[in-house]
């Protein structure tokens, strides 16, 4: 053992070094080159390769930590994410790298998300923003929803109480009329595009899904091609007539969705029958729906209900109620035997008409 100021070994006269440290630095000389193995340096233009799938554990953009996956479809996963910074809740649709490179569904999702912040409203799960990595992953922020999705609602209960129907139906069509307000059309109403959420009352409130993401606003339904290859793009049972056969569409579209969705809630069963999709399909577009009652046996729905069932989808768009408004107006007041009529029910209360 030597003294801590010991620089010779007072034995043989042997420089000595510090234990497990570099040798000393003799006066002038430079520092020694650090020997430690470092990391390869990447490619020029290298990236890192990115699994839609599976982004849980990942920090989005340095700002939404990414919890865990909630749902997948074929354009998208969807995650549930916090913001680093206020700790908030979202759910991160992730798109996936085909629609990313689809230069006409972007554009559109662009303007669309340009509006997203005006569509807020409480029965909307509305778009907050829209961004992209250095990456090129495409992603799309909206509230974090929870609840149970109506076509679970409906599986489990088999129908729906008139009631019931009247205030979801009502509060899907305020949502619906703030987004046709902006010339948005959602495209894919259905039930499984309907949240029935729980306020911290308990009560229960509906909250349209997915609008406006990167939809075709032509719905691939052309059915000479349809009938000639058996395919069938997208989820059909809800499409009115014109999405069906490929026609420009407007809010009356959503109207006829909205309607048949009021249908099946109602009597658990669509108000079309066919062997197969396409049968289904075919019907909708040359018959009439099949009555309410001849539907749910036994049940004695007002006459008015059937009436504006009828009328919401009619085949010809000129045929239907002309707003959401209309049509839910008109279902609350037929459902207290007030008639099919309706200014001033439901939502005509909520907008002040």
């Amino acid at each position: 053992m030597y003294g801590d100021d010991a620089k010779f070994c007072p034995k043989d006269g042997t420089r000595l070094m510090p234990f497990g440290g570099q040798p000393p630095i003799a006066e002038g000389a430079s520092s020694p080159r650090n020997t430690t193995p470092r990391a390869p340096t990447p490619e020029l233009g290298q990236r890192t390769v990115i699994n839609h799938g599976n982004m849980a554990g990942q920090v989005l953009d340095g700002r939404y930590a990414i919890v865990k996956k909630v749902g997948e479809g074929g354009m998208s996963y969807v995650y549930l994410a916090h913001d680093v910074s206020t700790n908030e809740r979202y759910a991160i649709k992730i798109l996936s790298p085909a629609l990313s490179k689809d230069e006409n569904a972007m554009a559109r999702l662009r303007r669309e998300a340009a509006l997203g912040i005006r569509l807020a409203h409480p029965n909307v799960c509305h778009i907050v923003r829209m961004g992209e990595t250095e990456d090129g992953l495409v992603y799309v922020v909206m509230p974090f929803v929870e609840g149970e999705i109506l076509a679970d609602r409906n599986n489990r209960m088999g129908f729906v109480p008139l009631p019931m129907v009247v205030q979801f139906i009502s509060e899907i069509a305020a949502g619906l009329h703030i987004a046709h307000e902006l010339k948005i059309i959602h495209r894919d109403l259905k039930p499984e595009n309907i949240m029935i959420c729980k306020r911290a009352d308990g009560s229960e409130y509906a909250v349209v899904m997915d609008f406006g993401l990167a939809k075709e606003r032509k719905a691939g339904g052309e059915l000479e091609k349809l009938t000639a290859t058996g395919i069938i793009l997208g989820t059909p049972e809800f499409m009115s007539p014109e999405q069906l056969r490929g026609k420009p569409l407007d809010p009356r579209t959503d109207i006829y969705s909205l309607a048949l969705m009021t249908y099946e809630m109602l009597t658990g069963k669509l108000p079309f029958e066919g062997r197969t999709q396409q049968e289904m399909m075919i019907a909708r577009l040359r018959n009439d729906p099949i009555p309410l009652r001849q539907r749910r046996p036994g049940m004695d729905f007002p006459e008015g209900v059937e009436k504006v069932l009828a009328k919401g989808m009619a085949r010809a768009a000129d045929d239907r109620y002309v707003s959401t408004i209309e049509f839910a107006d008109a279902l609350a007041a037929a459902a207290n035997d007030g008639g099919a009529g309706g200014g001033g029910g439901v939502l005509g209360r909520l907008f002040g008409r």
